[in-house]
């Protein structure tokens, strides 16, 4: 399916020349509507809580992916790259992202300049399409992607790349927001702009799961969380100088039956001999540690020496190549 192109030039201004990590409804750089907790009534929200509210949708997707350190991952639509980077920090794994504004990613590697320097090879960005990845067949643990699917007309396409790229018994995780399956959505439009101006798109979330069955993946999974979002960022909004925006009725959709926030999960079927002889051979250690002290080569970048040599032509087989090509 290819994107009307007048309405991908408003989400390319909207997500690229706009800087909306900068905007009071969202924090800390991320761009998210956030994973929130218990919240005592008649109090404002602090700017912490909104931070760890970002924080927290990251560490909710990234436990559904049964990570182990030195995974290779990459996150489609990076957007500034903070969740990225706490995933690589947290998790003790590898991670690059990828967006297609370029403009995104110089913002990504200022903010992050200091994680990229630290975390020595474990954190890159690279520009591309989540419909296209530039990654060879089998070479990464784990795909995610937080609220930006929304944003793409083809997700059978972006379930095909990542069952692709995706080694057997990899996963693959998505957050963001669909209609309930049977849902009458014919208002939505009318009242939230970014559906309205197309930046948005409202699918049933049962779409999502039949491309990712369709394209070969198991155990597939919806799981509502809504109610760790929508009331909670309403009350954010209301303090906000989007107070008496149409972003209010966020909350308005939710609880008419219209609208939900979704993480999806599915898992590309088996494990293959390869796989099996890496994880029992000499650069398990490598790949299962990634120690602290990283004083090879082979340290700082486990996956490019297991997953080189199966790289399509063309394709990038690791972040230190990744980067270098950019």
């Amino acid at each position: 399916m290819e994107p009307d192109p007048d309405v991908q030039a408003k989400r390319d201004l909207t997500y690229g020349q706009f800087d909306l990590g900068s905007l009071s409804i969202f924090s800390g750089s991320f761009i998210n509507f956030g994973y929130w907790g218990d919240l005592e009534p008649d109090r404002e929200i602090t700017v912490e809580e909104r931070l760890e509210s970002h924080a927290e949708l990251y560490r909710q997707v990234a436990r559904t992916l049964e990570l182990e350190p030195g995974n290779r991952l990459v996150e489609l639509g990076c957007g500034m790259g903070v969740g990225a980077a706490q995933v690589v920090t947290e998790f003790d794994v590898l991670v690059t992202g990828i967006d297609r504004s370029a403009a995104q990613l110089e913002r990504a590697r200022t903010v992050n300049a200091g994680a990229i320097k630290a975390l020595d090879g474990a954190l890159a960005f690279v520009q591309g399409s989540v419909t296209d990845l530039p990654w060879g067949d089998r070479s990464v643990d784990a795909v995610f992607s937080v609220e930006v699917l929304q944003h793409v007309d083809d997700l059978a396409a972006v379930a095909r790349e990542a069952h692709r790229v995706l080694v057997p018994g990899g996963r693959i995780a998505i957050a963001t927001f669909f209609a309930p399956d049977g849902a009458d959505t014919a208002q939505i439009a009318d009242l939230l702009e970014p559906v309205a101006t197309g930046v948005d798109i409202i699918r049933p979330v049962g779409d999502l799961a039949a491309d990712l069955t369709a394209a070969g993946f198991t155990d597939v999974a919806v799981e509502s969380i809504g109610d760790h979002v929508w009331r909670q960022l309403d009350r954010w909004i209301a303090q906000t100088e989007f107070r008496i925006s149409w972003a209010r009725n966020y909350l308005r959709c939710y609880e008419n039956g219209m609208l939900d926030y979704y993480v999806v999960t599915a898992r590309r079927e088996g494990l293959s001999l390869d796989s099996e002889r890496s994880l029992s051979g000499p650069f398990a250690a490598l790949v299962r540690c990634r120690c602290r002290d990283r004083n090879s080569h082979e340290r700082r970048h486990p996956w490019m020496h297991r997953f080189a040599v199966g790289a399509r032509p063309g394709r990038l087989s690791g972040p230190a190549e990744w980067t270098r090509r950019l």
